[in-house]
């Protein structure tokens, strides 16, 4: 009677390669799995040095990639949702273009949504996204946005990146301009211009785009002596209609501000309309100040000043923050905020 085989002898090398696991070439190459996996994958995200050491650490224990049972494993799609609120805006289309191309080049498809802040159009785009196994979503979440919303999201075990808006209590990854220090410089400019009636125009006091710009300007005065006048905190919508409906207010007060930083460009650009079609000059007459430098802010006359913020930076951060939260799904949260930096251009003069 023939000998029973003795487990693990007589085994030929092929035999041995096909039970080498992906998990014993991570840790061989001192990565996680998840990172092999991406390697195999021909990702792009993956550093060169790292690539270099996980495909010697498979040669060398001989793993054999099986791209087609892979593919049957495979739970995503490729596809990214990415989530704005206000696509007629150029700040965040241009946010959105950036994604997309970064996103691109790293081999993903982009289903993009507009939800001009409605939160059916975002919870009815979340839900497809998932019916179509996306990888992931990129959100500027609508105004109001919940907690639970994105606590939900995260139970699905979807990575998620918020852009441009918090919400508050919940740990997710999240690229923002630092706003609060960007509205500090641009009343600081003011103040050290001779104004010191100086209104804010436009804010959303339910986004936490309004609130950091709001800090700012609060800080600004408190480093001057000075307290904020609630009447010279104006609100309108963030349109170039919004902008040019408060000026008759702004001009015929008791007590009128000389100059005024608006919410974005976008509101600069509808008062500084309102101020001409009141016969005063944006700059020598009334100084003025925007938010996020659109293209169109260097172009006017006289041409904006505003706070530049990169919105291609932006988009690159989220697009890594994505593909990282995708490749390493227990990761710490983090937090990305690009600078954003006074442009001082003619819009701004002396008192």
């Amino acid at each position: 009677m023939p000998r029973a085989r003795t487990p693990g002898k007589g085994v030929q090398p092929s035999d041995r390669r096909s039970r080498v696991t992906l998990v014993e070439v991570a840790h061989a190459a001192g990565v996680s799995p998840s990172t092999v996996s991406l390697v195999l994958r021909d990702s792009p995200t993956i550093p060169a040095r790292t690539k270099e050491r996980v495909q010697r650490a498979a040669g060398r224990l001989g793993y054999v990639y099986n791209r087609g049972a892979a593919s049957l494993r495979a739970t995503h799609s490729g596809i990214v949702g990415v989530v704005a609120n206000d696509l007629t805006n150029p700040f965040y289309a241009e946010i959105a273009t950036a994604i997309e191309h970064h996103l691109a080049r790293a081999g993903r498809t982009v289903l993009l949504a507009n939800t001009n802040d409605s939160h059916e159009r975002q919870d009815a785009f979340v839900a497809k996204a998932r019916e179509y196994n996306a990888e992931g979503l990129v959100i500027t979440p609508a105004v109001d946005t919940s907690p639970q919303f994105i606590r939900r999201i995260q139970r699905w075990h979807m990575p998620v990146v918020l852009v441009a808006r918090a919400v508050p209590g919940v740990d997710v990854d999240f690229v923002a301009a630092a706003y609060r220090d960007g509205m500090l410089q641009a009343t600081t400019h003011l103040l050290a211009l001779g104004h010191r009636r100086i209104a804010v125009v436009g804010l959303p006091a339910r986004t936490t785009t309004g609130t950091e710009r709001l800090d700012g300007y609060r800080e600004a005065l408190h480093r001057a002596g000075m307290s904020v006048d609630s009447s010279l905190v104006v609100s309108c919508a963030a349109t170039r209609e919004g902008g040019l409906g408060v000026v008759n207010a702004l001009l015929d007060a008791a007590q009128p501000p000389t100059a005024a930083i608006c919410y974005n460009d976008i509101v600069a650009f509808g008062l500084m309309l309102g101020l001409r079609a009141r016969g005063v000059e944006p700059g020598p007459g009334f100084s003025v100040v925007g938010f996020d430098d659109v293209a169109e802010a260097s172009l006017w006359m006289p041409a904006l000043t505003t706070v530049t913020v990169s919105r291609q930076e932006i988009g690159a951060a989220a697009t890594r923050l994505l593909l990282r939260r995708i490749a390493e799904p227990d990761a710490a949260p983090e937090a990305i905020r690009p600078p954003a930096v006074l442009t001082v251009r003619n819009t701004t003069v002396p008192r």
